[in-house]
């Protein structure tokens, strides 16, 4: 037993090094010139760090994988899943938050502009819009899922409910961004509402369009994996999830987690790429 606990000591001292070690080549490369190279570095050494720590703790304190599986064994169980993790993928991300995603962005932008347009509507739909955005989806999505069905057009149904009033609260914010002097100087030039618009409103409210575009991304993937817990066919991440969690599979579970992670930072990823090629010219791009 005295055994047992000093080797279990002892790994637990070379965990604390290496993690010390790490975190001290992070804080040098962090210092260093400012390149393409070290950007992608910093953060791939210090996830690489945190799974081999989050191996190593498992290991040496024998962990139990249905309490927490290491990263190698959800590995193995994500290579052997492929086929059902795809199928999961497609069914929830891209029928369900993608359709969602574009549906609720668009409707939102063009409500906005007619917010824009209108002060009635300013004062009539916005604190509407801000109450019901304050729902909680778990109450909404069983909601939705008996009305749509329980195929992804519920799951839909949920996201455009979910990203609806982020977009649209940053499209007005984003509409109301050119100052006064602006929009006098356009009047001067006689300029109607759509030239205006067109010209100076909606370049000067794309830094908060993206940033509205860039919070749904989130959202969107996070309301169609809840909806699925409330009802869908056999597939999907949230159906995944919630029966391997009955079945004690955890690495399986953990491996639909990794596949939402993944698709969410790329969603996210391509949105900023989009932002930095449209809005090269805000400060925020320099």
């Amino acid at each position: 037993m005295s055994w047992f606990m000093q080797s279990t000591t002892s790994a637990g001292l070379l965990l604390l090094v290496f993690w010390l070690a790490m975190w001290r080549l992070n804080v040098c490369l962090s210092g260093c010139q400012n390149s393409r190279v070290i950007k992608f570095l910093v953060p791939l050494i210090f996830g690489l760090t945190l799974l081999i720590l989050w191996e190593g703790v498992v290991r040496i304190f024998a962990i139990n994988p249905v309490l927490l599986p290491t990263p190698s064994a959800i590995a193995v169980r994500f290579v052997g899943s492929l086929p059902v993790l795809w199928a999961d993928f497609v069914q929830t991300f891209v029928k369900g938050a993608l359709t969602g995603y574009a549906v609720g962005c668009t409707a939102a932008f063009l409500t906005a502009v007619a917010i824009d347009r209108s002060p009635f509507l300013q004062r009539g739909l916005l604190p509407v819009g801000n109450f019901i955005a304050a729902l909680p989806i778990i109450g909404t999505a069983p909601v939705l899922v008996m009305w749509f069905g329980f195929d992804w057009q519920s799951k839909a149904a949920v996201v455009v409910a979910m990203v609806f009033f982020p977009m649209l609260v940053n499209t007005v914010q984003g509409l109301q961004a050119s100052d006064h002097m602006q929009r006098d100087l356009m009047q001067t030039y006689a300029a109607s509402y759509p030239q205006a618009l067109l010209k100076l409103r909606l370049p000067a409210a794309m830094p908060f369009v993206f940033n509205g575009l860039k919070i749904c991304t989130t959202l969107a993937l996070i309301g169609a994996i809840v909806a699925e817990f409330f009802g869908s066919p056999i597939k999907g991440m949230g159906f995944r999830i919630s029966t391997e969690v009955g079945r004690l599979g955890l690495d399986m579970v953990w491996s639909e987690i990794t596949v939402a992670a993944l698709a969410g930072s790329a969603f996210y990823g391509i949105v900023a790429l989009i932002e930095k090629s449209v809005t090269f010219w805000h400060p925020s791009q320099r």
